[in-house]
């Protein structure tokens, strides 16, 4: 055969199979509006492409949660946006901004992090698998949050990030088997199971594309879907799981955390934009609708109460206001929800934009400290009334280790937005919180902690005589004529510019190390890689033990090994350690472009 027939034979071919193509085209689960799940891909541990196309097999309809009948039908649902996604600005910073040789430098940080997780793995593994948490003192397990193995499921896409890919399957086999059906705990906090439950789940699988972990994530969406099955279809935090398996009726709860009301918003909408279910994202955005409609009705207009009454969806009537442990997701969450929703729901920028104006304007203030250090610390304000009725703002300097989240926050919300005075407050907060953890005996931070709020932002001199009057009037209530507050400094272990830490403990919490790890991916600004260093380091000296390492019940000892407290929470695997890895890890390693974390550290993937 010529050359020109064999070309002539090769056109023939390709025409033949576009037309194929086009007229018999191959079932795309994709266009089936019945199918519950989206085609995805995933990257094996192969490095090679791969599709995911589960099957309905995988419901089933005899799961408990599935088939209890509603007792508070919604009337109709809120379908979840299905346009194409916004142009948003770049998140983190371009690959110029990262050194390769900088990357190459900080492998060996990078690697001593994945040592001290696998460490922590195996004592899990072999001491306390599938229970909840590893007291890591006495060697046991414990159970914690319904016995669903709360740390196994928090730590599916750390196994994942660090290539611990056999232990990934090990943990995939098991987590597979834990049912969602029954609990001997009496009482369940929705939050925790959403955010580590759900948000694991679903985390691992955006990640690995592993169909056992949709199936299991369907599972809890499900069951926490259950806890919004009340009058007015507002959630129950704390929530009476049997109860709700009886069908008895349910109501939401008249003191409950904003933090804890709000934190089904990335979960939940995850989860619908997966299996195309806009309940899930129905019920998340309700919620969110009735705090913008009461954002400016609060005594702190632009802010929420840190507490709420969910049953009479009076969510703005408190008086004490912070981005504290109270309030911290609800914040934190609503940049992060307009990036996950592709910017199709204005509501979300807007919440954020009020707020942070109204954080900046009234909760920041600047310490005074022995450096000068230009930095912000974000405090809690209470709103009083004063005779004639009229609000008065006072400001309480008691600062919350989880208010250091604010500083991602707001370096986030900057970068998306592009906002740039969020940045340069950002700054701030970040330095703030370093210079709290630098400032105790053991380089780390405590829960709760109390300093001097400057006259002015702007300038701030250093005045022994005034801490010491602070401390005095801090310490000595009773007014003892010969308090001594030199030898009370020395005692408590005050550190120069604190004048009180009610709360010395530090339960391995991520909040500082999260927001170096934003602040550095969104910047490259380098000088967090040795901050991160030393504190991973501080850390790791002061709260390994025989087995894993466990929480500390004081920042403050100076003198011989700190005293630990047998508790290691599940964050510490799932945030903690995952942050000082990603921190140290290539900068394409969960591009902040691709993925959205969740409050507990899981990545859950943006659309494109």
């Amino acid at each position: 055969m010529n050359r020109s027939r064999r070309q002539l034979l090769l056109w023939l071919l390709a025409a033949s199979f576009l037309l194929g193509y086009l007229y018999f085209p191959s079932e795309d689960p994709s266009d089936d509006s019945d199918d519950l799940y989206e085609l995805s891909t995933f990257t094996g541990p192969d490095g090679q492409e791969r599709f995911i196309n589960p099957t309905k097999d995988e419901f089933n309809p005899d799961y408990l949660w599935r088939k209890l009948p509603v007792r508070n039908p919604v009337e109709s649902i809120e379908t979840l946006p299905t346009g194409n996604p916004k142009r948003m600005p770049r998140v983190q910073a371009k690959a110029s901004k990262f050194s390769r040789v900088t990357s190459w430098f900080h492998r060996d940080r990078r690697d001593a992090v994945k040592e001290a997780f696998t460490r922590c793995w195996k004592a899990y593994h072999d001491l306390a698998w599938t229970t909840d948490e590893l007291s890591p003192i006495s060697g046991l397990g414990v159970n914690t949050m319904g016995g669903w193995g709360a740390t196994l499921v928090d730590i599916l896409d750390t196994l994942w990030i660090m290539d611990m890919h056999r232990e990934f399957d090990e943990a995939v086999a098991a987590v597979s088997q834990i049912s969602f059906e029954d609990t001997p705990a009496p009482e369940i906090n929705t939050f925790d199971i959403n955010v580590r439950h759900l948000g694991g789940l679903l985390g691992a699988y955006d990640l690995s594309g592993d169909r056992r972990l949709l199936k299991k994530a369907i599972e809890v969406g499900d069951m926490l879907y259950a806890a919004f099955d009340t009058p007015n279809r507002m959630p129950i935090t704390h929530w009476d799981f049997h109860r709700a398996a009886r069908q008895d009726e349910q109501l939401a709860e008249e003191t409950a955390l904003a933090s804890e009301l709000s934190s089904f918003t990335l979960e939940f909408t995850r989860l619908s934009q997966i299996t195309r279910d806009s309940k899930y994202f129905d019920a998340a955005n309700r919620i969110m609708v009735r705090f913008d409609q009461q954002q400016d009705m609060s005594q702190l207009p632009g802010m929420w109460p840190g507490i709420v009454n969910a049953r009479e969806e009076r969510l703005s009537s408190g008086n004490v206001f912070t981005l504290g442990a109270e309030a911290d997701t609800l914040y934190e969450y609503l940049p992060k929800a307009y990036a996950l929703l592709g910017g199709q729901v204005p509501m979300y920028r807007s919440m954020y934009e009020k707020s942070m104006r109204a954080a900046a304007g009234h909760t920041f203030f600047r310490p005074m400290n022995p450096d000068e250090k230009d930095i912000l610390v974000s405090g809690t304000v209470h709103v009083l009334s004063t005779e004639n009725g009229n609000p008065r703002t006072h400001m309480e300097s008691l600062a919350h280790h989880r208010t250091c989240s604010a500083a991602g926050t707001f370096a986030f919300g900057s970068a998306l937005f592009n906002i740039p005075v969020h940045m340069k407050i950002a700054h701030k907060l970040l330095d703030g919180c370093i210079w709290t953890s630098q400032s105790m005996p053991l380089g780390i931070m405590p829960e709760l902690f109390e300093t001097i709020p400057c006259a002015s932002q702007i300038k701030c001199p250093w005045n022994e005589r005034h801490w010491k009057q602070e401390v005095w009037k801090k310490a000595n209530k009773d007014r003892v004529p010969d308090f001594d507050t030199d030898s009370f400094i020395k005692q408590h272990h005050l550190p120069k510019g604190f004048i009180s830490i009610p709360d010395p403990h530090y339960n391995l919490r991520p909040e500082v190390i999260e927001s170096m790890f934003l602040m550095y991916r969104i910047t490259g600004r380098a000088d967090l890689l040795d901050t991160a260093w030393d504190m991973f380091e501080s850390i790791q000296n002061s709260t390994q033990t025989q087995n894993a390492n466990a929480a500390l019940a004081d920042v403050t000892a100076q003198d011989g090994i700190p005293p630990q407290v047998d508790s290691m929470q599940s964050f510490w695997m799932a945030q903690t350690l995952k942050y000082f890895y990603l921190m140290f890890s290539s900068h394409d390693v969960i591009s902040l472009d691709k993925y959205v974390f969740n409050t507990e550290g899981h990545p859950l993937k943006r659309p494109v």
